[in-house]
């Protein structure tokens, strides 16, 4: 993105921004920066109107209400022209997420250890970068349930980091999935620079435009909000010894997304917790 640019700080914990971005990025803000209790959120100058700032005003109010947190404080400013890929180039390092995996940029690689497995990802500003719990989580519970052989679903790719983990944890084939174009494009340019562009093909759209078949692992990392309504769906890609996936959950999901998997005759086996971020694993 290039400017000049508005950015809209708003004071916000990492629950509370996470919720923010799901809905400003439906409103045309086109990046966000989160860190410090801050949530910087840039738009085009050229996007930006009066209307905008009542806007972000309501919905960081209502979100704020929602969670029960404080009312964020919201500042406003113009930036000026600069390269914003670059800027946000400089905060994407390589990182641990397992014993065995590691992601990292390709503009700054990593000297591996033996057996580790090295997931080059350029995120563009996706998520998948693996510095958020849920990415680590369900990379953990992954590198715990992939065996040689299997296929994976990744609903809601983003980056492609979970399908491309799923090849290089020694599965044969990956389908992942996302609604949203820059994802889409993100996560095919991801899969060729790991070198397993062959395996894995990434669909743009929903769990149901992907192409027919059965998978031993299914998994998405996504709000919970979006796995309910899909959660059937998704059993019905599993093979019956398969394994559902599921991250992008809150502590406070719990009750509710082992209610509904129960509903849907799955059962939980395994339970990975970081911080207030919560995944699981689920076999029928």
């Amino acid at each position: 993105m290039t400017g000049p640019y508005v950015e809209v700080e708003i004071t916000a914990s990492q629950v509370l921004a996470e919720n923010l971005i799901a809905i400003l990025s439906q409103l045309g803000f086109e990046g966000f920066w989160e860190g410090d209790g801050i949530l910087r959120c840039y738009i085009s100058m050229n996007r930006w109107t009066p209307a905008f700032l009542e806007e972000v005003n309501s919905v960081a109010s209502l979100v704020a209400r929602s969670s029960s947190s404080a009312a964020p404080r919201i500042r406003v400013q113009t930036i000026e022209e600069r390269n914003w890929n670059e800027e946000w180039e400089k905060t994407i390092q390589p990182i641990r997420v397992t014993d065995r995996i590691v992601i990292a940029p390709s503009w700054n690689p990593v000297h591996p250890k033996t057996g580790d497995l090295v997931l080059t990802i350029d995120p563009k500003m996706s998520f998948g970068t693996g510095y958020h719990e849920t990415t680590r989580l369900m990379l953990a519970l992954m590198d715990q349930v992939v065996r040689p052989g299997m296929r994976i679903l990744d609903v809601g790719t983003g980056t492609g980091v979970l399908a491309i983990a799923g090849i290089k944890l020694g599965c044969r084939e990956a389908v992942g999935c996302d609604t949203d174009e820059w994802s889409f494009e993100n996560a095919r340019e991801n899969s060729v620079k790991n070198g397993v562009g062959e395996k894995i093909r990434i669909v743009r759209g929903s769990v149901s435009d992907c192409p027919p078949g059965h998978f031993e692992i299914v998994a998405t990392n996504i709000q919970l909000t979006a796995i309910l309504p899909m959660l059937h769906e998704l059993k019905t890609r599993m093979t019956p010894e398969g394994v559902i996936l599921l991250s992008g959950l809150l502590l406070q999901d719990e009750e509710d997304i082992t209610s509904a998997l129960l509903n849907h005759n799955l059962s939980p086996q395994q339970r990975l917790i970081e911080n207030e971020w919560l995944a699981l694993a689920a076999t029928s």
